[in-house]
């Protein structure tokens, strides 16, 4: 699979991939580097390569995917079943650097736990749901910047594992049809 960097444009070929990827009548418009500027400097924050060229250039969203539920969302939109637990701080750091599956963790209480809040608050844009209860994050901020992590009520990770996918390995694993976890 083709990699990339999430702090540099992607090349060509990437983003021919991409553009490949999003068919044209799925997509929603793209924004252009002026909204995305604008949302970045109110957010303080980067958006992660290729995913910061792709709102910009090819589409804002796409309604057949990834991921399946309900595609993937406008920049800053959330997918239905996001739990309210407060106001989404994309440039705010990331709280994690490793997976944590807090159902399995004594410590936690997961109705009032100020860091599984923050897991699903900060540091990250939501990238859809999938089966309505969990959600893809792609990570902001901190050293895991430009992975893609999942959110659940059961606790929060990187896809598929410790060493995770960027955005772009992400769309190539959903495009070739293969199973998120095969």
């Amino acid at each position: 699979m083709t990699t990339a960097s999430p702090d540099h444009r992607p090349d060509e070929a990437t983003l021919e991939l991409l553009r490949s990827a999003f068919e044209p009548e799925w997509r929603e418009p793209p924004l252009g580097y002026e909204a995305v500027e604008a949302w970045e400097a109110e957010h303080g924050v980067a958006l992660p390569e290729p995913y910061r060229t792709v709102v910009a250039e090819i589409c804002s969203g796409y309604g057949l995917g990834p991921p399946e539920d309900g595609g993937l969302q406008r920049l800053g939109c959330l997918p239905e079943g996001w739990p309210d637990l407060g106001p989404r701080q994309p440039g705010a750091l990331f709280p994690l650097v490793e997976g944590w599956p807090w159902e399995d963790d004594d410590s936690v209480d997961p109705d009032e736990d100020e860091r599984i809040d923050a897991v699903h608050t900060q540091g990250s844009i939501v990238l859809g749901s999938e089966d309505g209860q969990s959600f893809w994050l792609l990570v902001t901020t901190g050293p895991r910047r430009g992975e893609v992590w999942m959110v659940a009520d059961v606790g929060a990770g990187p896809v598929p594992g410790d060493e995770a996918w960027g955005f772009l390995e992400w769309v190539q694993r959903w495009h070739v049809g293969n199973g998120w976890w095969d």
